[in-house]
């Protein structure tokens, strides 16, 4: 397909983005931009949470690991369930309770102000890089598939994409981003089934796709042989647990949606049907990449690392212009599905938490500019971070180290588990001011005991680094105590 031809449909799919964005935009405000009004159809936020945990890196990466680590990936997949509950029975409730905006709140009323700034500040870091990381990824397929041909130069790339973000979130925010992740939820999983059933057409003519794919030796999910595999099953299910109780039920960025649901029935249910739906579509995701692979030896499509299969594969033109088509239109779903909640939620924990915003019913700003100006202000300002570090990484020029950056901005959760958890399993006080020191030294520690495991103790980490930072961090606060 012409690059003239996808850049039309790039086009005409943010037309109807930014309809979107109009039609949910009309006598928005401040809490409009942040809670939807608190009014978000419950089914509706789940099916659009689907494609935001989802994400350019498994629409890109989860479909390539196969070859080189089978379906183990299902084994954290399935830890996320376990998660999900732990957010359903523990933090939904808790959130609700307190009526809060921003999560992070939390920590000031049980802490104080400088633990509540921490939490929020390491969420942004977090979220700045991961964001950053993912729109990076796809932004760079897109831009080789379409812009390149164009001559356009990747930063005008990343820019528009950015510029047009912004346009159909800076009204009403996250009560637009709840209906537009419907629509980008709907491509993803469109692009994956019907490169599925096209690749089933030549491959499989007969039918019989469960046996064939079952039939492979990449298809193995269990792994129980030894404790010290990055594969043990026990180890991957335990990190999901803990990856979603962090990166879902600490992150303002994915709890800003379930806060948006009528009461906590609402999001309760939501996070429920979620951790299903879930575990259904990363098999369909897994799968995938069997079929890719086998599909490109057999068509002999070159590429060149397992990021590169499927757009390699989709692209290749031997599938069909159909097959072209809803791949793109995933790609864009899957990069902006993470990219505009990442900066409502940015913008949202910004202005709430280091600028001190009213949620509900405040006018009043920072340097003289009234509550919305100023809200407008920082989403702007968020969206120029977002594309500096984007070329940062275009500049680095070496996939290793911007997946390091990207695992590093991993490691900035940890605080925030270890904070939650003591927040809610004791009853100590701790010295306020100390907490950021504690927040810096427990990843510093985590990363050092990570990197020199297996020479320590013959032991290599998977995900379970999470873990261990979460528990120095717990035994930091432990050491701050003081009576409350």
């Amino acid at each position: 397909m012409a690059p003239l031809y996808i850049l039309a449909l790039v086009g005409l799919y943010f037309l109807v983005l930014i309809g979107i964005s109009y039609l949910t935009g009309r006598r928005s405000d401040n809490a409009t931009f942040f809670l939807a009004n608190r009014r978000s159809p419950w089914y509706v936020v789940a099916f659009g949470m689907i494609g935001a945990s989802l994400s350019g890196v498994t629409f890109i990466s989860v479909p390539g690991w196969t070859e080189a680590s089978q379906f183990s990936y299902l084994q954290v997949v399935l830890g996320y369930v376990a998660g999900y509950l732990v957010i359903i029975k523990v933090l939904l409730p808790l959130y609700y309770r307190l009526s809060l905006t921003s999560i992070y709140s939390y920590l000031e009323e049980r802490f104080g102000p400088v633990s509540y700034r921490t939490g929020a500040l390491f969420f942004m870091l977090s979220r700045i890089i991961g964001a950053a990381f993912r729109l990076y990824l796809v932004a760079l397929v897109l831009h080789l598939a379409v812009f390149a041909p164009l001559h356009w130069p990747f930063w005008s790339t990343v820019a528009l994409t950015i510029l047009l973000i912004w346009v159909y979130t800076f009204r009403s925010g996250l009560k637009t981003i709840i209906w537009t992740d419907t629509l980008q939820t709907t491509f993803m999983l469109l692009a994956v089934i019907i490169t599925i059933v096209y690749i089933q057409q030549q491959l499989l003519p007969q039918g019989d796709l469960v046996g064939y794919i079952t039939r492979q030796p990449s298809s193995q999910i269990f792994f129980w042989d030894s404790w010290r595999s990055e594969q043990y099953f026990w180890k991957n299910f335990l990190s999901g647990a803990f990856i979603t109780i962090v990166m879902t039920g600490l992150d303002q960025d994915m709890m800003q949606k379930n806060l948006s649901c009528r009461n906590l029935k609402d999001a309760q249910k939501n996070m429920f049907s979620l951790s299903v739906v879930l575990v259904l579509v990363n098999l369909i995701f897994l799968s995938l990449g069997v079929l890719l692979y086998d599909y490109a030896a057999l068509k002999g499509i070159p590429f060149d690392s397992p990021d590169a299969l499927f757009p390699a594969v989709a692209l290749s033109g031997e599938l069909g212009q159909g097959v072209i088509v809803f791949f793109v239109l995933g790609l864009i779903a899957a990069a902006y599905s993470s990219a505009d909640s990442a900066l409502t939620s940015l913008t949202t924990s910004f202005s709430i938490d280091i600028l001190g915003l009213e949620a509900q019913g405040g006018s009043r700003g920072v340097g003289g500019l009234s509550a919305k100006s100023t809200r407008v202000l920082v989403h702007a300002s968020f969206s120029l971070l977002l594309l500096g570090v984007i070329l940062v990484f275009r500049q680095l020029n070496d996939d290793s180290v911007i997946k390091e950056l990207f695992t590093a901005a991993g490691y900035t959760y940890g605080p925030l588990l270890g904070l939650y958890a003591f927040g809610l399993f004791t009853r100590w006080q701790v010295r306020d001011a100390f907490v950021p020191l504690v927040a810096i030294i427990a990843p510093l520690l985590s990363f050092m005991i990570k990197q020199n495991a297996p020479l320590w103790f013959g032991y290599t980490m998977s995900f379970e680094h999470l873990i261990l930072n979460g528990l120095l961090t717990f035994l930091g606060l432990g050491l701050l105590r003081r009576r409350r």
